[in-house]
C-alpha cells in the first residue's frame, strides 16, 4: 500500500472516530457549552471525511489505490 493512501485510508477513520467521540459526548453531556463542542466535533469529522474520500476517489480514478486498503 502505498503511503498517501494509507494516510487517506487513516484519515477517514480518524474523520468517524471523531463522530463517534461527537455522538457519545452529545449523549453524556450536562451543558450547552459540551453541546457546541461535540456539534462542532462532529460537523468537522463529516467534512474531514467527506474531503478525505473525495480524495480517495481521484486517487481511485487515476488507478493509485490498493482496493486491499
Amino acid at each position: 500500500m502505498k503511503a498517501c493512501d494509507r494516510n487517506i485510508k487513516e484519515t477517514i477513520q480518524l474523520a468517524e472516530r471523531m463522530i463517534q467521540l461527537a455522538d457519545k459526548g452529545d449523549i453524556d453531556r450536562e451543558d450547552i457549552g459540551c453541546g457546541i463542542l461535540y456539534g462542532m466535533l462532529r460537523d468537522s469529522g463529516y467534512k474531514i471525511k467527506q474531503l478525505a474520500e473525495a480524495e480517495k476517489l481521484k486517487h481511485q480514478a487515476k488507478g493509485w489505490w490498493d482496493e486491499r486498503c
